[in-house]
């Protein structure tokens, strides 16, 4: 039993051998880099100090902040935060490291997953939507029985809690939200299970969240508003995708079918939507007119990338095109805005009504800055992306060139002591300066630092195999001798392999050109960007012990599969962001601008850190074995290679010249 009269948790007495966490569990070891880890955090709680931790695989980095947390909220009476990038990580802590740590340390916390909000089902809308049916849509009206069906049953009243994935456009209909929310006054106040999550979330002591809710309610708190209750302890796990949560979170992202979905909903053919049956004439005629707007504006965008693309990559400057599209969403807003003023406060129409001239105010403000670009955001990249499928989307992006000064005034200038950790966050082998990038990017200042190696036996379980005879990746040879090169690791292994690309286009010339072998040799091929998804992809590598996925981005991070599933991953190219997209290109000028040297302020590092993570997939536990193979010469023929090897564990390396 911890007791809270002491003027400090003693780390030894809950991780020693005999510890707390070592009665509880029937295999525990003694990791001492999970206690120096632990040590660190609690003395930066105590300090007041923000803490940077890179842990290697296997180090058991969640229980040793776990335990600092719980026991930093208890002893102070406060809430403490711990936020994730992933899902599965989230559902890890609360259904597994937490419940144990609960019983192992046997003192008293409460604990509880914060989900966002349009995560809950509105018992409300739900209601309306039953009700209303084919009269507002008849696409999903069987899906919505569906969902009305779950919801008489569901005691969660969210999304993870279905035994079917909702889609998109049924779920729009009967999510909760908080601009038609009628809060205490709503009927089914009481059995609203988003509200029912929210004042679990008062009493307790611990509190799991996603990074991108976590910004959100950090935004708003700036404004004295907030989705979660008062914390005063944060620790952010997979802090490494920090800078890209931030950057949605703080950029622009309209899309033409977001704003056509948005109409729909409205009025269209059939006599279908929130105002065909009502008495609002002049909203339906202003529908007609935004989407022949809509038509017209994203006609020209999508005019103006195809004869620019090749020279810009879709960086827009001010007033690229003429923006027909706002005054017509303006009047169309108003004109439902007057209609919903005029319907009864107990109207449902009334709160649905609003919730689209919610939406309507919010895509005018920003497509008037994003055609606008104000002056005061020089540090904005805009940008125009397109993507042709059976319908093309065109979308308009901005970003921040840095992030850094956002995060540190909502976060780090907020909170004395912020923990983040992840097994990627350094550039070297461990001195503070190899953190720099990490800490530049996100505006963490004033901060300790550590690194952690990993217990497990590298020496021992991985080889690095390096193809230092291949063409460079520019190279017109490059593709030819790769194939065959993948070929033969792939053989060697007998599949059970990661190929790792660092963009779509390469991904499916390379399984073009090797699509005949893989049938040839009975090998399943799964591929990134195929019918299925993320997650149905990783079950199927899972059963089919002999398959080989190949992954781009998010399968270079995030990704967990022990044994001998995973016995080969392939790295076909140093993971060198595209120098070319706008955001790239504005965060390069802006460091050439500066004085600095791009390549190695910038690229060089951020590669290092995704090679790091990429080369983490294969050993994820003490008795995994295999081979990471990377088919990029340059790790070899420039100078620069040597830092990708140094900054990863050490292991036996096999050079093929």
């Amino acid at each position: 039993m911890i007791s809270f009269n002491s003027s400090k948790l003693d780390i030894e007495a809950v991780f020693s051998k005999e510890g707390l966490l070592a009665q509880s569990h029937a295999h525990y070891e003694l990791r001492k880099e999970q206690i120096e880890m632990a040590k660190a955090i609690q003395a930066a709680f105590e300090q007041g100090k923000h803490l940077a931790v890179e842990a290697g695989t296997g180090t058991g980095k969640s229980f040793a902040y776990l335990v600092c947390a719980i026991d930093r909220a208890v002893r102070t009476n406060t809430k403490a935060i711990i936020s994730t990038h992933t899902i599965n990580l989230q559902e890890q802590l609360i259904n597994q490291d937490i419940p144990f740590l609960a019983n192992a340390l046997d003192y008293d916390f409460t604990a509880a997953l914060a989900k966002g909000r349009s995560n809950y089902v509105c018992l409300r809308r739900l209601s309306y939507a039953t009700k209303m049916g084919k009269a507002l849509f008849d696409d999903v009206v069987n899906e919505i029985f569906e969902i009305s069906q779950w919801a008489s049953n569901t005691s969660d009243g969210s999304l993870s809690d279905m035994d079917y994935p909702a889609s998109a456009g049924a779920w729009d209909q009967v999510k909760s939200e908080h601009g038609n929310c009628r809060g205490r006054k709503c009927p089914m106040y009481r059995d609203c299970h988003y509200w029912r999550a929210r004042r679990r979330l008062e009493t307790c002591d611990l509190i799991v969240v996603n990074h991108a809710l976590l910004f959100s309610d950090l935004a708003l708190k700036e404004k004295s508003l907030g989705i979660l209750p008062e914390y005063s302890c944060v620790v952010l796990d997979e802090a490494h995708n920090i800078e890209n949560v931030a950057q949605d979170h703080f950029g622009i992202n309209i899309s033409n079918l977001t704003i056509n979905y948005l109409l729909n909903s409205l009025y269209r053919k059939g006599n279908k939507g929130l105002l065909a049956h009502t008495d609002c004439k002049d909203g339906i005629e202003l529908v007609k007119k935004c989407r022949e707007s809509l038509d017209i504006f994203f006609t020209q965008v999508q005019s103006w990338y195809e004869n620019s693309c090749r020279e810009n990559n879709g960086k827009c400057e001010k007033g690229f095109v003429d923006n027909n599209l706002s005054e017509p969403l303006r009047e169309l807003r108003i004109s439902i805005k007057k209609y919903a003023d005029s319907l009864d406060e107990e109207n449902d129409t009334k709160l649905e009504v609003m919730r689209s001239a919610d939406r309507l105010k919010a895509l005018e403000q920003d497509l008037n800055t994003f055609i606008n670009q104000p002056p005061n955001d020089i540090e904005q990249v805009y940008w125009v992306e397109s993507r042709k499928a059976r319908v093309t989307r065109t979308s308009l992006r901005s970003a921040p060139i840095d992030v850094g000064e956002d995060v540190k005034k909502c976060l780090f200038d907020v909170f004395p002591s912020v923990i983040t950790t992840s097994a990627t966050l350094s550039c070297g082998a461990g001195a503070k300066e190899d953190f720099d990038f990490f800490s530049s990017r996100i505006g963490l200042e004033n901060f300790n630092a550590l690194m952690l190696g990993s217990p497990f036996d590298y020496k021992k379980q991985v080889t690095l195999h390096l193809e230092a005879s291949l063409p460079e990746p520019n190279s017109p040879e490059f593709a030819a001798q790769a194939v065959e090169t993948i070929k033969k690791h792939l053989t060697a292994s007998q599949g059970k392999a990661f190929v790792l690309f660092t963009s779509y286009a390469m991904l499916h010339n390379f399984a073009d050109a090797l699509e005949s072998w893989f049938l040839e040799n009975n090998i399943q091929l799964l591929k990134q960007g195929s019918k299925l998804d993320r997650s149905s992809l990783l079950e199927e590598f899972k059963e089919d012990t002999h398959s080989v996925l190949f992954g781009t981005d998010s399968f270079w991070q995030g990704v967990d599969v022990p044994g001998e599933a995973l016995s080969n991953v392939i790295i076909v190219r140093l993971p060198f962001a595209v120098p070319s997209h706008p955001l790239i290109q504005g965060r390069i000028e802006k460091l050439r601008k500066a004085g600095e040297k791009p390549f190695f302020k910038y690229q060089l590092p951020n590669a290092i850190i995704k090679f790091k993570q990429g080369f983490g997939r294969l050993v994820r536990k003490k008795d995994d074995k295999g081979t990471v193979v990377v088919l990029d010469s340059r790790i070899i023929t420039k100078s620069y290679g040597r830092k990708f090897i140094e900054a990863i564990p050490k292991c036996n390396i096999e050079i093929a010249r």
